[in-house]
């Protein structure tokens, strides 16, 4: 439980410094090659193959990213999985001591979010080491019985079993890294045979390529279709594989004399050997894969509807209960809508397409209908039956509802009118500082997201950290502010041409993001987690008259 602790602690930090970074690395690849890169160096980066199928899946489902390159990047992601448990599977306990250290100084002391993130990832990585020494101390003690080498011989022997039981394990841990850590383990310690390991090995491969397509089996066709095809390229190899190896390979070769090193190779090699013999194919299994799972055609009464209804009916207000359930969907359909309308604005700089604004425009027509509707359910409560907790709570959501409406108004009337302006002009921005308003974008999407969870969950630890993001949204628009001043300092031509828009973009996507995140604010109100001011209380007099 630990190293599946370490390995998920680990990956959090990483997505909470980077993950909004994340959509434009992946989308950005047009090369196969590329684009398994891109999957490789993600998965040793959040350290889970997993994780990376299922941003590629999500990423696919909402067409940013085509079949092809999804694929690539998740078996990319395969095989840097495999290189993590080869850093992994080092003698590495003399870092313990160390990370523990600097990791957790910069978690406790630190406030800035990166160099905290940072130290809950050095943090986790050296539980991941003291979980693999608990491990082998444990299994010393488990080695001298009778009862694990009865069981080792007869994995051993029966290979079949044996790569079933690894199928279930990385299953059931939902985690590869652990799953074959655990075997290599193992197998340095002497608990069990090399060949039984080997077969663990190539069964958690097989396993592991089942959790994407577990995780995933709510989502939409498309979304589904990369998973499913790593599942049976992955599975198709583990099982050629298994049999290769055991009913071609002479049994002294797969017997003692090789330790956890050789098992990490060859759990390399077969990755890398998949990646290899798979990249060509990326495309062309496209076809196959939407024939065998077709995208449904929608009913002719869903086609023709274009927007969801409304969730509240004034006439029919309910229990405080349903009341207030009522008030969160209609919130989350309208925070929809804001990000449906803010998603797009940096490609209306790119385009300042005039039939894009205006559709972002109408959206925002919309956004204002759900206002009027959210103030007139509120209305229609009957406050004499509800208890001040949760008139309370219907006053706060109808609060976020104008901040709603305020932020979708930060769209259609500062930001499309800036796209239409740079369009008009012709002028492009910096090569710097159009880097720095892309961050802030991701950034501020990913915080949306967040934002929607917290509504939903009332989460004390989720409003918290989506208010810190609030402030690393304003540290991050001073910070731009700063270097886009030096850039008019050293006289870089672009930087003039498009500094009026640069400034007003900032302060745009700062304030939206402000609105986004008071979703948080009565949360941490009603825990004490927030100040009434941040003014400095009883000033000295000696100071004051100075």
């Amino acid at each position: 439980m630990l190293l599946l602790f370490a390995v998920r602690m680990v990956r959090t930090g990483i997505e909470r410094s980077y993950g909004a970074s994340f959509q434009r690395v992946m989308t950005g690849q047009n090369s196969m090659v590329q684009a398994s890169l891109v999957g490789l160096s993600m998965a040793v980066v959040l350290q889970s193959s997993a994780a990376v199928a299922l941003l590629t899946s999500g990423f696919a489902a909402s067409g940013l990213l085509g079949f092809g390159a999804g694929l690539a990047i998740v078996l990319g992601g395969d095989l840097g999985s495999a290189l993590i448990i080869q850093i992994l599977s080092f003698k590495l306990d003399w870092l313990v001591p160390l990370l523990l250290a600097i990791g957790g100084w910069l978690f406790v002391k630190t406030e800035q979010k990166k160099l905290r993130q940072m130290g809950r990832i050095l943090m986790g990585i050296a539980f991941i080491l003291i979980s693999l020494r608990f491990l082998r101390e444990a299994m010393d003690p488990i080695r001298d019985s009778a009862f694990l080498p009865a069981i080792a011989d007869y994995l051993a022997r029966d290979y079949i079993t044996a790569f079933l039981v690894g199928a279930a394990l990385a299953f059931v841990m939902h985690s590869s890294v652990a799953a074959i850590l655990m075997c290599v383990t193992l197998v340095q310690i002497g608990a069990i045979p090399f060949a039984a390991g080997l077969s663990l090995v190539l069964g958690a491969n097989l396993g592991s390529a089942f959790i994407p397509v577990w995780l995933t089996r709510g989502m939409d066709i498309p979304a589904r279709r990369i998973p499913m095809a790593n599942l049976g390229l992955r599975g198709a190899w583990a099982i050629i594989s298994l049999f290769a190896i055991n009913l071609a390979v002479p049994a002294d070769l797969l017997g003692g004399g090789h330790g956890g090193q050789m098992l990490v190779n060859a759990h390399l090699a077969f990755n890398a050997t998949l990646l290899l013999l798979a990249l060509p194919f990326c495309r062309v299994l496209k076809g196959p894969m939407e024939s065998l799972m077709p995208k449904a055609a929608p009913a002719h009464d869903v086609e023709q509807m274009t927007k969801p209804a409304s969730a509240l009916d004034p006439a029919n207000v309910g229990s405080p209960a349903q009341a207030i359930s009522g008030l969160k969907r209609e919130l989350l359909r309208m925070a929809d809508l804001v990000e449906a309308m803010f998603r797009p604005t940096l490609r209306l700089y790119k385009s300042g397409e005039k039939d894009q604004i205006r559709a972002i425009q109408a959206v925002d027509v919309e956004v204002n209908e759900c206002l009027s509707g959210i103030r007139a359910f509120v209305a229609a409560l009957p406050v004499d039956e509800m208890t001040k907790r949760d008139a309370g709570i219907a006053r706060d959501m109808l609060e976020y509802a104008v901040r709603l409406e305020t932020a979708g108004d930060v769209v259609a009337k500062r930001l499309t009118v800036l796209a239409g302006d740079l369009r008009k002009t012709g002028k492009q921005f910096s090569k710097e500082g159009w880097s720095e308003l892309q961050q802030m974008h991701e950034t501020i999407l990913a915080n949306m997201q967040l934002a929607s969870n917290v509504l939903i969950s009332d989460d004390l630890e989720s409003a918290r950290l989506l208010n810190n993001e609030k402030t690393e949204v304003k540290r991050a628009e001073r910070d731009s502010r700063k270097r886009h001043f030096r850039r008019l300092q050293t006289g870089k031509v672009q930087s003039f041409e498009t500094s009026d828009v640069h400034l007003e973009t900032l302060r745009a996507f700062r304030d939206f993001n402000s609105h986004i995140a008071a979703v948080a604010t009565p949360i941490l109100y009603q825990s004490g987690q927030l100040l009434e001011t941040r003014l400095i209380e009883d000033m000295p007099k000696s100071v004051s008259e100075s």
